[in-house]
Protein backbone atom coordinates (compact mmCIF):
# COMPACT_ATOMS: atom_id res chain seq x y z
CA UNK A 1 0.00 0.00 0.00
CA UNK A 2 1.35 3.20 -0.90
CA UNK A 3 2.15 5.89 2.11
CA UNK A 4 1.87 3.20 4.86
CA UNK A 5 4.96 3.97 6.21
CA UNK A 6 4.34 7.63 6.08
CA UNK A 7 4.58 9.59 9.39
CA UNK A 8 2.96 12.85 10.34
CA UNK A 9 6.38 14.49 10.06
CA UNK A 10 6.22 13.36 6.51
CA UNK A 11 2.59 15.03 6.61
CA UNK A 12 4.30 17.99 7.92
CA UNK A 13 7.15 18.45 5.38
CA UNK A 14 4.93 17.51 2.82
CA UNK A 15 2.64 20.62 3.78
CA UNK A 16 5.57 22.80 4.35
CA UNK A 17 6.78 22.63 0.56
CA UNK A 18 2.96 23.18 0.12
CA UNK A 19 2.90 26.72 2.29
CA UNK A 20 6.29 27.89 0.61
CA UNK A 21 4.95 27.04 -3.05
CA UNK A 22 2.18 28.98 -2.20
CA UNK A 23 3.93 32.30 -0.38
CA UNK A 24 6.55 32.17 -3.47
CA UNK A 25 3.50 32.41 -5.72
CA UNK A 26 1.51 34.95 -3.26
CA UNK A 27 5.01 37.34 -3.70
CA UNK A 28 4.64 37.34 -7.38
CA UNK A 29 0.66 38.16 -7.44
CA UNK A 30 0.69 40.96 -4.98
CA UNK A 31 2.42 43.51 -6.76
CA UNK A 32 -0.06 43.11 -9.29
CA UNK A 33 -2.69 42.75 -7.11
CA UNK A 34 -1.45 46.35 -6.43
CA UNK A 35 -0.77 48.19 -9.38
CA UNK A 36 -4.50 46.93 -10.35
CA UNK A 37 -6.12 48.30 -7.29
CA UNK A 38 -7.69 51.41 -7.98
CA UNK A 39 -8.58 52.34 -4.29
CA UNK A 40 -4.94 53.92 -2.24
CA UNK A 41 -5.68 51.85 0.60
CA UNK A 42 -6.04 48.77 -0.90
CA UNK A 43 -3.03 49.23 -2.76
CA UNK A 44 -1.20 50.05 0.44
CA UNK A 45 -2.34 46.47 1.94
CA UNK A 46 -0.85 44.55 -0.84
CA UNK A 47 2.11 46.72 -0.66
CA UNK A 48 2.69 46.17 3.68
CA UNK A 49 1.70 42.35 3.16
CA UNK A 50 4.04 41.99 -0.10
CA UNK A 51 6.64 43.17 2.24
CA UNK A 52 5.52 40.70 5.23
CA UNK A 53 4.89 37.65 2.83
CA UNK A 54 9.01 37.86 2.13
CA UNK A 55 9.31 37.38 5.88
CA UNK A 56 6.62 34.41 6.37
CA UNK A 57 8.60 33.00 3.31
CA UNK A 58 12.26 33.23 5.63
CA UNK A 59 10.46 31.75 8.40
CA UNK A 60 9.40 29.22 6.73
CA UNK A 61 12.88 28.66 5.27
CA UNK A 62 14.09 28.53 9.09
CA UNK A 63 11.91 25.66 9.78
CA UNK A 64 13.15 23.86 6.73
CA UNK A 65 16.61 24.26 8.33
CA UNK A 66 15.27 23.03 11.44
CA UNK A 67 14.18 20.06 9.82
CA UNK A 68 17.60 19.83 8.33
CA UNK A 69 15.92 20.23 4.86
CA UNK A 70 16.51 22.61 1.74
CA UNK A 71 13.21 24.94 0.94
CA UNK A 72 11.84 23.46 -1.34
CA UNK A 73 8.42 24.06 -2.90
CA UNK A 74 5.34 21.75 -3.73
CA UNK A 75 3.31 22.57 -6.66
CA UNK A 76 0.20 23.84 -4.58
CA UNK A 77 -2.92 23.49 -6.94
CA UNK A 78 -4.65 25.26 -3.86
CA UNK A 79 -3.29 28.55 -4.46
CA UNK A 80 -3.00 27.95 -8.28
CA UNK A 81 -6.51 28.09 -8.65
CA UNK A 82 -6.93 31.38 -6.41
CA UNK A 83 -4.28 33.15 -7.94
CA UNK A 84 -6.39 32.22 -11.55
CA UNK A 85 -9.31 33.68 -10.37
CA UNK A 86 -7.60 37.07 -9.23
CA UNK A 87 -5.78 36.93 -12.76
CA UNK A 88 -9.27 36.49 -14.50
CA UNK A 89 -11.18 39.83 -11.61
CA UNK A 90 -8.30 41.69 -12.82
CA UNK A 91 -8.62 40.79 -16.54
CA UNK A 92 -12.68 41.27 -16.39
CA UNK A 93 -12.93 44.21 -13.94
CA UNK A 94 -10.24 46.11 -15.38
CA UNK A 95 -12.46 48.87 -15.61
CA UNK A 96 -15.48 48.13 -13.29
CA UNK A 97 -15.67 50.06 -10.28
CA UNK A 98 -16.23 46.06 -8.87
CA UNK A 99 -12.84 45.63 -9.50
CA UNK A 100 -11.17 46.31 -6.05
CA UNK A 101 -14.16 44.43 -4.48
CA UNK A 102 -12.67 41.91 -6.79
CA UNK A 103 -9.48 41.82 -5.72
CA UNK A 104 -9.79 41.78 -2.00
CA UNK A 105 -12.50 38.66 -2.39
CA UNK A 106 -9.58 36.90 -3.77
CA UNK A 107 -7.07 38.50 -1.24
CA UNK A 108 -9.20 36.92 1.56
CA UNK A 109 -9.46 33.64 -0.11
CA UNK A 110 -6.16 33.27 0.15
CA UNK A 111 -5.90 34.79 3.53
CA UNK A 112 -8.43 31.93 4.68
CA UNK A 113 -6.28 29.22 2.89
CA UNK A 114 -3.43 30.41 5.12
CA UNK A 115 -5.08 30.65 7.89
CA UNK A 116 -6.06 27.02 7.63
CA UNK A 117 -2.82 25.29 6.82
CA UNK A 118 -0.34 27.86 9.11
CA UNK A 119 -3.36 26.45 11.60
CA UNK A 120 -2.72 22.59 10.75
CA UNK A 121 0.71 23.01 10.40
CA UNK A 122 1.40 24.57 14.32
CA UNK A 123 -1.02 22.00 15.60
CA UNK A 124 1.25 19.19 14.06
CA UNK A 125 4.83 20.47 15.19
CA UNK A 126 3.89 20.38 18.54
CA UNK A 127 2.56 16.81 18.32
CA UNK A 128 5.70 16.59 16.56
CA UNK A 129 7.27 18.24 19.84
CA UNK A 130 8.92 21.05 17.56
CA UNK A 131 8.89 24.16 19.66
CA UNK A 132 10.83 26.69 17.66
CA UNK A 133 8.53 25.88 14.32
CA UNK A 134 5.77 26.43 16.30
CA UNK A 135 6.61 29.37 17.39
CA UNK A 136 7.94 30.62 13.93
CA UNK A 137 4.43 30.03 12.08
CA UNK A 138 2.31 31.46 15.04
CA UNK A 139 3.83 34.43 14.39
CA UNK A 140 3.04 33.57 10.47
CA UNK A 141 -0.30 32.57 11.43
CA UNK A 142 -1.14 36.11 13.57
CA UNK A 143 0.26 38.26 10.56
CA UNK A 144 -2.16 36.43 7.98
CA UNK A 145 -5.24 36.76 10.64
CA UNK A 146 -4.24 40.94 10.75
CA UNK A 147 -4.14 41.00 7.06
CA UNK A 148 -7.37 39.13 6.75
CA UNK A 149 -9.19 41.38 9.20
CA UNK A 150 -7.63 44.69 7.69
CA UNK A 151 -9.15 43.78 4.53
CA UNK A 152 -12.31 43.31 5.68
CA UNK A 153 -12.72 46.03 7.49
CA UNK A 154 -11.52 47.82 4.66
CA UNK A 155 -14.16 45.94 2.73
CA UNK A 156 -16.73 47.00 5.45
CA UNK A 157 -15.59 50.67 5.19
CA UNK A 158 -15.46 51.61 1.56
CA UNK A 159 -14.77 49.19 -1.37
CA UNK A 160 -17.93 47.28 -1.59
CA UNK A 161 -19.86 50.86 -0.88
CA UNK A 162 -18.13 52.02 -4.34
CA UNK A 163 -18.20 48.65 -5.94
CA UNK A 164 -22.26 48.86 -5.55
Amino acid sequence: MPGRNKTLEDLFLETLKDMYYAERKILVALPKMAKAAKSDQLRAAFEKHAGETEGQVQRLQQVFKMMKQAPKGKTCPAILGLVEEGEEVMEDFEDSPALDAGLLSGAQAVEHYEISRYGTLIAWAEQLGMKPAVQLLEQTLEEEKKIDAALNKLAEAAINRKAA
